[in-house]
């Protein structure tokens, strides 16, 4: 059987390279895409996360503005810096590196974000216009493996999917969107009992359940593809990737998969954002 590896940073590529001719054009009109980040408290990983966004939009041409807020800001303080960068007409994405500080309602911030510029698709309204099949900007890392799925030309409608994990800005959405593209979905989770039986069924797994190495070959169904969305220290997805290797007809590696798409996605939500709301 002919093993196809999904590799990611070719779909990112391409993705960053249809995205150039825009920005050029909405330049022209006077138009910066600019995508502002905040980050609360020193968190190394979301300082490597920002760093790594902040880059990538600079690379393209998108401006990049990072709001670092310290470690005891409020959920107050938090909403005020939201609320400014909602009315600062400048700036056409808005990202929130989670997670934030536990004393932080997260969930209250997340909301706060203006949904026209909601790029990452955090807002509840975000969330449920994806799961109408409306959606501007899904989140980013449901919407990257879509874009690989697409690449690839992988079918889709018709076919069992299985999605491990069930967080509001992964495996829910991606359950969505592969629902709305005619797949039969399961959405599984840390209470599903006798999960290596219901992957055995699965022409498509998405595995985003944030543990290193969790799903087992032996699990899988001969000929399934697999979409690893975990990015665990070491660089070390979700699933047992040699044991995996052997069994799927098609695998995205960790890293060099599902993560640089997301990063693109999140570049190519801001510049549609640019190009609805030209203020």
């Amino acid at each position: 059987m002919e093993k196809i590896i999904l590799d990611g940073t070719v779909v990112a590529k391409e993705i960053k390279e249809k995205l150039k001719g825009r920005i050029e054009s909405l330049k022209e009109n006077g138009i910066i895409p600019c995508l502002a980040t905040i980050l609360v408290g020193n968190d190394p990983s979301s300082e490597t996360y920002v760093r790594m966004k902040g880059n990538a939009c600079e690379k393209l041409g998108i401006h990049s503005i990072r709001v670092h807020l310290p470690e005891e800001t409020t959920t107050e303080e938090l909403l005020a810096a939201i609320q400014g960068l909602n009315e600062d007409e400048t700036v056409h994405g808005i990202l929130l590196q989670h997670p934030v500080p536990s004393h932080i309602d997260e969930r209250l911030a997340f909301e706060a974000i203006d949904i026209r510029k909601d790029v990452d698709g955090v807002t509840s309204a975000g969330y449920g216009q994806t799961a109408l099949g409306f959606g501007q900007y899904p989140s980013c890392t449901p919407a990257a493996i879509m874009e690989i799925i697409n690449y690839y030309k992988i079918p889709v409608e018709g076919k069992h999917a299985v999605v491990v994990g069930r967080s509001p800005i992964l495996g829910k959405p991606v359950s969505a969107l592969l629902l709305n593209e005619n797949a039969t979905v399961t959405t599984c989770h840390s209470k599903t009992t006798n999960l290596p039986d219901i992957l055995k069924q699965a022409d498509i797994v998405v595995a985003a359940v944030g543990r290193p190495k969790f799903i087992q070959g032996p699990w899988l169904k001969e000929g399934a593809v697999v979409l690893d969305a975990g990015y665990n220290k070491g660089n070390i997805g979700d699933i047992d990737y040699e044991a995996c290797l052997e069994v799927a007809s098609a695998i995205t590696p960790v890293p060099g998969g599902v993560g640089p798409v997301t990063i693109s996605m999140l570049l190519k939500h801001t510049v549609d954002s640019a190009e609805k709301n030209k203020y």
